[in-house]
């Protein structure tokens, strides 16, 4: 039992891992399609707080839709596998539970709202030529 929950251990942070480079990588993605938007601002005066404001609450609005639907389907699994293997509802412990989706809604917002901002910081750095 304990060599089995060591290798899922293993296996689940490796695919967390996974999941939050490939997060990582999509948010970069998209500040890069918004790259010409940001410098366009930066050069009429804006300043980093102004640009970068908008661009850091739709982040936090991603996450929370991210991690709402995360919790749907975990919720959905959870009552599915309840259903078929009746037993399991003797493990459902409400205060784990809400931990479990308090980190789940933590996570989705820390990840976009740092991928965001960081590449953010970064077209706001660039030099016009670079961007292209």
């Amino acid at each position: 039992m304990k060599t089995s929950t060591l290798v899922l251990l293993a296996v689940a942070i490796i695919l967390s891992i996974l999941v939050i480079i490939s997060i990582d990588n999509t948010i970069r993605l998209a500040m890069y399609s918004n790259r010409f938007l940001i410098k366009t601002m930066q050069m009429v005066g804006a300043t980093r707080w102004f640009i970068s404001k908008p661009l850091d609450g739709r982040a936090l609005i991603n996450g929370l839709i991210a991690s709402s639907i995360a919790i749907g389907l975990l919720i959905g699994f959870i009552e599915l596998s309840e259903k078929f293997v009746p037993y399991l509802k003797v493990l459902h412990d409400t205060w784990s539970m809400i931990m479990i989706f308090a980190g789940m809604i933590f996570l989705g917002l820390f990840i976009t709202l740092f991928s965001t901002h960081r590449s953010v910081l970064k077209y706001l750095k660039m030099k016009l030529d670079d961007l292209y």
